[in-house]
């Protein structure tokens, strides 16, 4: 038996809490730093410390993992996708959350989530997450920009709804080239996971009432003599 799989195994569930409260902290800090603009230097400096070394421990937790996979490097960022994104990314963290629970439930002998169900949880989840960290990202560069339209982090809440969810008003855009090519980034996950929401949960509807169809017994519809 290959103890790899072992190995990484006891390794996940070693990591798991300090992986959630990395992922905390980098959140907590990269806010502070973006809208606490009356604070101390030394305040700020504090948060990008936080902040990097939060992500220090999401990298030093993806090497491990590699080499634990006994795997290249490219064959495990292609089996590692989620992770990888992740790790390039560390505000989406919470995606795992998902995962995780499924793997709590298989421990207790329950039904693990249906396809629609994780596809609704990852989408709508991304969407909340993508939506905060666009808004983030967009307000820290635009707020000072020459002619900006998202001059408070409410602006740029209400931006990226509108844009997440293809709506876009124009009542406030991005003015600057790094906002413009999050918005460009915001728009296209948008179209994608918004309909993967409502696309796997018209297809769960679609199942449920063919099931109950064919759980009725012959003669058993309405209005049936």
């Amino acid at each position: 038996m290959d103890a790899r799989p072992e190995k990484q195994e006891r390794w996940d569930r070693r990591m798991e809490t300090p992986l959630a409260v990395a992922s905390l902290l980098f959140l907590a800090g990269y806010t502070v730093r973006v809208l606490a603009h009356g604070m101390d230097q030394v305040w700020l400096d504090l948060c990008l410390a936080v902040t990097l070394g939060a992500w220090g421990v999401f990298i030093a937790d993806y090497l491990v993992r590699l080499g634990l996979s006994g795997l290249g490097p490219l064959r495990f960022v292609r089996s590692h996708v989620l992770d990888t994104i992740v790790l390039v990314l560390p505000l989406l963290r919470p995606l795992q959350m998902v995962k995780i629970y499924e793997q709590i439930q298989r421990r207790h002998d329950k039904p693990r989530l249906t396809l629609y169900a994780r596809v609704m949880a990852y989408s709508s989840l991304t969407v909340a997450l993508l939506g905060f960290a666009g808004a983030l990202a967009v307000y820290q560069h635009e707020r000072g920009a020459s002619g900006a339209t998202i001059r408070t982090f409410g602006d740029a809440l209400w931006w990226a709804a509108e844009t997440l969810t293809t709506v876009g008003y124009g009542d406030v855009t991005p003015v600057t080239t790094i906002g413009r090519l999050i918005a460009v980034g915001m728009m296209a996950c948008g179209v994608a996971l918004i309909g993967a929401v409502t696309g796997s949960f018209s297809s769960w509807l679609i199942q449920t009432f063919t099931r109950e169809d064919e759980k009725r017994p012959p003669g058993g519809t309405p209005g049936a003599s």
